[in-house]
């Protein structure tokens, strides 16, 4: 069905992954006809691809579904992502949707739109989990300045707080050959950086038979393609050898995002983590040691179940001593399903999120430090598309943010400069050298 002046708006929540696959559906809605409008804006078709990570992704799903419908009460409302996988149902019963697709049904919305009258009832159209076997491929293009490319869905790993093998079914990616051709794309609609996402990047190349370390080499060779940064990759599957190729590439930006979750032992195999934070302390330490200036965020969960305060306490001293950039501290969210709620020991929500703030000012403590290190250095910036008021932000290879008044003409541009001091708002003051 041709869609010509029909107009389209998109939302999406939660992860990088999502923004890539966002862009590749607004695509598809793009070659039947529609035009892609502001989500504030008058649309025929509303997309939501939402979140289901926590609960608070689950609510912030829902209140932005309801937004859509309040938005234009006579427009079609799509919703799709994790949240729609997992709790179809609860989807479905928010009053004026009219579609919920599952993980492998949101790439072929056109065939479900008919003739975009409301539906009488929710059309639910979902997979189930054992038959969720093919693979999408997608890169965010549009409205950043940076380009998000899947390279890999789906994971194996089953850990017993998490929800995401079962919206996105096992671990699958496409060649190495056509993963090149998708960067190239996003390298021909003028992105300058292309960052790395996936659910469990590292486990690349198991569905062809090839590895990450394979594709990182090929992507390093994409003419134009100046910055490669890595999305988040455990530490079990952070292998030596890609280290080391950080260390001599000059397209691989000198960035790594690592999960942590906890700094127990203990709680780690409670989790049913692969690893120990004698592994991840490692992974650090080897990254230190040939990429010092390397920007090293990590990710951690406060307040699981199981998770004593002398737990706690043996994880916040461990991230402590640890030599690290930057934390993601999540608050522990009960997920229906998953293994961890039979474990006896549950965290009050108000530990939980005092907990959280103590990571969270550890995070702040660690950025400041890793800042003042760098001050007088001489760095390269890409200037991002977002503007806040009068100024305008950037970021050095080692992802370092730097601040500075509104110029469009230095948006997507990389420039040479010197980190001078630290602003009031945490990021890095410069001058252009």
């Amino acid at each position: 069905m041709n869609y010509q002046g029909k107009k389209a708006a998109f939302y999406t929540l939660g992860c990088k992954l999502n923004f890539s696959e966002t862009s590749t559906i607004a695509g598809a809605l793009k070659e039947v006809g529609f035009e892609r409008v502001g989500f504030d804006e008058k649309a025929d078709v509303y997309v939501i691809n939402t979140c289901s990570v926590t609960n608070q992704g689950d609510k912030a799903s829902r209140n932005i579904i309801r937004q859509a419908v309040k938005q234009n009460p006579q427009a079609m409302v799509v919703v799709v992502g994790c949240y729609s996988q997992l709790k179809p149902g609860e989807a479905g019963n928010i009053e004026g949707v009219d579609l919920v697709l599952g993980t492998q049904e949101k790439f072929h919305i056109p065939a479900h739109l008919g003739d975009l009258s409301k539906r009488p009832a929710t059309e639910i159209i979902t997979t189930r989990l054992a038959d969720i076997k093919s693979y999408h491929k997608a890169f965010s293009w549009g409205d950043r300045t940076r380009s998000f490319l899947k390279i890999q869905d789906g994971c194996d790993y089953y850990c017993s707080f998490c929800t995401i093998p079962y919206a996105r079914g096992k671990s699958r990616n496409d060649s190495v050959e056509n993963t090149v051709k998708e960067a190239q794309k996003a390298v021909e609609k003028g992105y300058k950086e292309v960052v790395l996402t996936g659910v469990n990047i590292g486990d690349y190349g198991k569905t062809t038979g090839e590895n990450f370390l394979e594709l990182l080499k090929a992507l390093e060779q994409v003419k134009g393609l100046y910055r490669l940064r890595l999305g988040s990759i455990e530490p079990n599957l952070l292998k030596d050898e890609i280290i080391e190729l950080v260390a001599a590439s000059t397209v691989i930006m000198p960035h790594f995002h690592i999960p942590l979750q906890s700094g127990s032992d203990e709680i780690l195999s409670l989790m049913k983590r692969k690893y120990s934070t004698g592994l991840f302390e490692k992974r650090i330490q080897q990254i230190r040691s040939i990429v010092p200036h390397a920007f090293i965020g990590v990710d951690v969960i406060a307040g699981t179940n199981g998770e004593t305060v002398d737990l706690f306490q043996e994880s916040y001293d461990f991230l402590n001593r640890l030599e690290v950039s930057q934390l993601h501290a999540f608050t522990y969210s009960e997920r229906s399903g998953t293994q961890a709620l039979k474990i006896p020991w549950k965290v009050d929500i108000s530990d939980r999120k005092r907990r959280t703030q103590m990571y969270i000012n550890l995070s702040e403590k660690k950025l400041r430090a890793f800042y003042q290190k760098h001050l007088g250095t001489e760095q390269t910036v890409l200037f991002e598309s977002q503007k806040k008021g009068t100024n305008m932000s950037g970021f050095t290879e080692n992802y370092i943010r730097v601040e500075t008044s509104l110029r469009d003409e230095l948006i997507n541009e990389l420039q040479k400069i010197r980190l001078k001091d630290i602003l009031p708002n945490g990021h890095a003051n410069f001058e252009f050298i």
